[in-house]
């Protein structure tokens, strides 16, 4: 226990650069209160600066798709038995998991059964799919910690101990960005329809969506010349894939191609069109009306639909309970079905007002200081109240 006999010992494991943010803030919230508390499991440069000595470097963990998770497998489960051996010989007084459920789950349990307190921070997303985990969840953890109030209702009806502490996202981004300012940043006209297009920050989402979008985009100028299109792609890579695409449609619509600052770029558009992921989360935190595009390989597709239990697919659906948002899934991503759709918001400013009205009301529901949130549900594990 983090008592006056010795400092407070947290461990802790993130596995990506979102969750070494999540971790980050948590680390920061708990300093605050106890500034001489040790960390140590896997971390990334923010969790690092913020204190967290990291046994192993987090890249191991960063291993995406299924052929990569296979090719690692043997050094990922031999990470993960040291680490719990490391644990269980030191025992912190409450090791928490950053999302990255596949590695982190297993470690809990086999840390829970040693008599080690469990924390899970960011819930998979067995709402939606394989809600047969919810059992080995319970096995592993003392408490999940969730980022949306949807996914707290699902674990209190499977009577898991739970807590919603709200989005660290929405404690940062502010209620009204400066639309304009962001645009003369970005050297937009400033009185031209703008429409920001984010294929995805994966090369296959990329590969698979940027032509439908390129011809989204020529559809729509067709109907309104005056419109501008700003194009943030999240790395080099997205970027050729992007121009490739871009040189075979042959089109000549002017396009700001950027790498980096998507939050700036849908801050500076009238409307988004968007790929399905944590960008729709940051589009409706900017109050942005949006178009969603999701299209899978046909095989994962197939697959997907037979396991998936939720009639939304994008988060400010499942957030507002409604189809608030355009979602264009799979044979439906066509240039003509979402440059339609996008029109529709470009023509009708009204409709956008009502989209960001919820959206607001949403951002508010979300607004819990995350950080200070989780920290408390932390301490109050271990004995430590404010």
């Amino acid at each position: 226990m983090g008592n006056n006999t010795h400092p407070l010992h947290v461990g802790i494991v993130a596995g990506e650069a979102s969750g070494d943010l999540l971790g980050a803030g948590l680390i920061e919230a708990i300093r605050e209160q106890f500034p001489d508390a040790l960390f140590e499991g896997i971390g990334g440069p923010r969790m690092q600066e913020a204190g967290c000595f990291s046994l192993y470097p987090m890249e191991r963990l960063s291993v995406m798709g299924l052929a990569e998770v296979v090719r690692h497998l043997p050094g990922l489960l031999s990470m993960r038995r040291e680490l719990g051996a490391h644990f269980l010989n030191n025992p912190p007084d409450i090791f928490i998991g950053v999302d990255a459920p596949d590695f982190n789950l297993g470690l809990e349990r086999r840390l829970k059964r040693g008599g080690i307190r469990t924390l899970h921070y960011v819930s998979p997303s067995v709402w939606a799919w394989r809600q047969y985990r919810v059992g080995k969840i319970a096995r592993s953890i003392d408490c999940m910690l969730t980022l949306f109030p949807f996914e707290e209702r699902f674990y209190r009806e499977h009577r898991l101990p739970v807590r919603c502490v709200g989005h660290p996202l929405a404690d940062l981004l502010a209620d009204d960005i400066d639309q304009l300012q962001a645009r003369r940043h970005l050297g937009l006209g400033s009185d031209a329809g703008v429409v920001a297009l984010l294929p995805g920050s994966r090369a296959d989402e990329v590969r698979r969506l940027a032509g439908a979008f390129i011809g989204a985009a020529a559809w729509c100028r067709e109907r309104r010349p005056d419109l501008e299109f700003v194009v943030p792609l999240a790395n080099n890579r997205c970027r050729e894939l992007f121009e490739q695409a871009l040189s075979r449609a042959q089109t000549n619509v002017p396009m700001t191609l950027i790498e980096g600052r998507s939050l700036e770029a849908m801050a500076a558009a009238d409307a988004v069109l968007l790929a399905s992921g944590t960008a729709t989360l940051e589009c409706m935190l900017l109050k942005r009306p949006m178009v969603v595009a999701y299209r899978l390989s046909s095989l994962t597709y197939r697959i997907a639909k037979r396991l998936v239990k939720t009639k939304y697919y994008s988060l400010p659906n499942l957030l507002a309970g409604q189809a608030v948002v355009r979602e264009v899934i799979q044979d439906e991503v066509s240039a003509e079905n979402l440059g339609r759709a996008l029109m529709q918001l470009l023509d009708n400013p009204g409709h956008s007002a009502e989209i960001r009205a919820i959206f607001s009301k949403i951002h508010d529901e979300l607004r819990r200081d995350a950080n200070r949130s989780a920290a408390q549900v932390v301490l109050a594990m271990v004995g430590q109240h404010d």
